[in-house]
């Protein structure tokens, strides 16, 4: 194994653009079916609009060139070629920190708050609180190399981050995640506990199961059927899919850019806790996530952490780590604290979901200052 680690730089090529355009340009759209707008699936009126848009005016180039104001890089570990960000604080006593991002996002689900950590005294905050930034493309998600065999799990994955950490010369430094990224932050706590200053996962602890049920008060456990009630709890279910079939499915999600679109406005709108997805989520940042997938033909490849799992569970933090959350609700403390170091639970930030990184950057970076700067 090389530990070379090499300068990257996002350039897709121009032919690849223009396919996308004719692709969309192409498409063959589905009558709409019976019934409201919104109960069978992503309305095909709004799609199409978004598609247009994408196909029109949307500038790829201009995404690209603002992701690459951030250095990236690429090694090998484990045997598989990793895309990583690694931004530097000009504050020489800043804490490295890693952010792990979800699915069906990517490393770009931090591009409006990376410059936020990495110099707030720019942004108004305090300098001692500054953070040395690196954001690791999940294997087979955007510009990491897909794993090639089964059997691949968060854990490995923590444990390749550890190793990337090191081989960038941290010794000692902070941990973030979010949905696939909690799991994944867990495991680099559990691996490297010693070397992990904290644990700040943006939410999943603590939500009650249906066992906990007896032991909830009347509020707990109206906010537990308000949860089970929700649409990123009952929408369409990914992980059953992404379990069954993926490949089948990426047929034409690798095919067909509309087909894409469709897939990824359906899981964004299920797990946007806002209302319309437009109100939490800039449609440019949107179209930038999925044009990643789309160009790096990675819709397929990053699903294998669900057809590698035998089912679902809550995120359990870390006991070795102390842990922090950005959003509690509807997570309960005493829950959490079962199998988390819980240290910090606020219940002041502003409310959230899936994609909060993206929707609210401020209050996520304020929070995350927070939290890591408490523990010092």
């Amino acid at each position: 194994m090389s530990a070379e680690i090499r300068s990257f730089r996002i350039d897709i090529p121009q032919s690849d653009i223009d396919d996308l355009r004719d692709r969309l340009a192409r498409t063959r759209w589905a009558p709409r079916l019976p019934g409201a707008e919104g109960s069978r699936g992503v309305p095909v009126t709004r799609l199409r609009e978004l598609a247009d848009y994408w196909r029109t005016e949307y500038d790829w180039r201009a995404q690209e060139a603002r992701l690459n104001r951030f250095p990236q890089y690429r090694t090998e570990i484990d045997g598989v070629d990793v895309h990583f960000l690694h931004v530097r604080s000009p504050e020489p006593e800043a804490l490295p920190l890693v952010l792990n991002h979800g699915w069906p996002n990517t490393f770009a689900e931090f591009d409006g708050l990376i410059d936020l950590l990495v110099d707030p005294r720019a942004h108004g905050g305090d300098p001692a609180r500054a953070f040395h930034v690196v954001v690791p493309s999940v294997p087979g998600y955007g510009f990491s190399a897909a794993p090639a065999e089964t059997g691949w799990s968060a854990d490995r994955v923590g444990r390749m981050w550890v190793e990337l950490m090191a081989r960038l010369g941290y010794e000692r430094y902070g941990v973030q995640g979010g949905d696939l990224g909690t799991y994944v932050g867990t495991a680099m706590a559990e691996a490297a506990p010693a070397r992990v200053a904290g644990l700040y996962i943006t939410a999943g602890l603590g939500f009650p199961t249906e066992a906990d049920v007896p032991i909830l008060t009347d509020a707990e456990r109206a906010g537990y059927e308000a949860m089970m009630s929700a649409d990123w709890v009952n929408g369409v279910d990914h992980h059953g899919l992404l379990r069954a079939a993926p490949q089948t499915f990426s047929i034409g999600w690798n095919d067909s850019p509309a087909a894409a679109l469709a897939w990824m406005v359906q899981k964004y709108t299920d797990f946007s806790a806002a209302g319309a997805l437009d109100a939490a989520i800039d449609r440019d940042a949107l179209l930038t996530t999925v044009g990643i997938y789309w160009f790096t033909q990675s819709f397929g490849t990053s699903a294998w952490s669900y057809y590698d799992s035998t089912g679902f569970a809550w995120p359990t933090g870390s006991a070795q780590v102390p842990t922090g959350v950005y959003s509690g609700a509807p997570g309960i403390r005493r829950l959490a604290e079962r199998t988390a170091k819980i240290v910090h639970w606020p219940e002041d930030n502003p409310a959230g979901h899936h994609f909060i990184a993206m929707d609210q950057p401020q209050a996520y970076a304020a929070d995350l200052r927070r939290f890591f700067g408490d523990l010092a």
